[in-house]
């Protein structure tokens, strides 16, 4: 049986304003509710620190609160209490907003469905924070997010590479000088930051090829960005997060958090504030600059600039 934190509190009608904090606090945790006054989490719960703050907040405001930590006493209550966290309402809200996003596939542009995508994106790792249960509808929703992100990059970026397994190869930097690489026409936010990351941080002399199919990648080229590159998705980064890892790159803070940024925008996860932002510049920059290259050495200022305010973010 699970070990659960019950927070019994006895909050003043007036003043107000000590109930109304207290009140938003106990639901910013996703706790249940017994009954009036009492509220219980498992101990387990990566906001139950939390629910420990909120007591001595309590106290503080010359109110009474006792936290007790307890085991149910029969399978009965157990029951009881974990019917408190189940989330399948807000599960199923969810599956309807993926159906709503998926009939609007093959009508919407490209910045109303990436809107809805994090939109969604955002949707479900609200309920993920709170769901300190999860089951199968968990996985289900995970896995239908996961198939509608599949389906817009395929719409949006043909060619979008599947996450490749295995681990990811050291490299020295000395034998990857004056090289050409290639990778898909028209990049995007992944494959501009990755171009960026090599010419920047590892082959200053690199050249790159842009490639209409990439099945035609040309002999000698180092392919990045699409299924059988040298360097692509793998496991759960993507193209630029497993260069930097390659190169040695991945501890270093700026890198570290711009390759969060672009994991972000490119495949989903935990959100990022700079993310629609750079979207947008993007999208920008392709409309202005018809040729790959140009796009790309536009982009590079860009890049040089949230990475040193990456670099410097406390």
């Amino acid at each position: 049986m699970n070990d659960w934190l019950v927070l019994a509190a006895s909050l003043p009608a007036s003043p107000s304003g000590l109930r109304v904090r207290i009140w938003r606090s106990l639901k910013s945790t996703g706790c249940g509710t017994l009954r009036d006054g009492v509220y219980i989490l498992p101990s387990t719960a990566a906001s139950a620190s939390d629910l420990w703050a909120i007591e001595k907040a309590i106290h503080d405001g010359g109110a009474d609160a006792h936290m007790l930590v307890l085991k149910a006493r029969d399978e009965a209550q157990e029951q009881t209490f974990l019917a408190l966290f189940d989330r399948s309402g807000p599960y199923a809200d969810f599956a309807q907003a993926l159906k709503q996003t998926r009939k609007t596939l093959k009508s919407a542009a490209e910045p109303e469905l990436r809107k809805s995508l994090r939109g969604l994106d955002q949707q479900l790792q609200a309920i993920r924070a709170t769901d300190f249960f999860p089951g199968r509808a968990a996985s289900a929703a995970e896995a239908g997010l996961e198939t509608l992100r599949a389906e817009i990059e395929q719409r949006l970026s043909p060619g979008e590479p599947m996450a490749a397994s295995g681990s990811i190869e050291r490299l020295e930097r000395a034998a990857f000088q004056g090289r050409a690489w290639a990778t898909r026409k028209r990049p995007w936010v992944d494959r501009l930051a990755t171009a960026w990351l090599i010419r920047r941080f590892v082959d200053s002399s690199a050249r790159f090829v842009w490639l209409a199919d990439p099945g035609k990648c040309p002999k000698g080229a180092l392919g990045f960005d699409f299924d059988g590159a040298r360097f692509t998705h793998v496991g759960g980064k993507v193209s630029f997060e497993v260069v930097a890892q390659a190169f040695g790159l991945e501890q270093e803070p700026g890198i570290r958090r711009l390759g969060q940024l672009v994991h972000y925008i490119d495949v989903g996860g935990i959100p990022v504030d700079e993310a629609a932002g750079v979207e947008t510049m993007v999208r920008g920059l392709q409309a202005q600059h018809d040729k790959d290259d140009a796009l790309l050495a536009a982009s590079f200022p860009l890049f040089d600039t949230l990475y040193t305010a990456m670099k410097v973010r406390p």
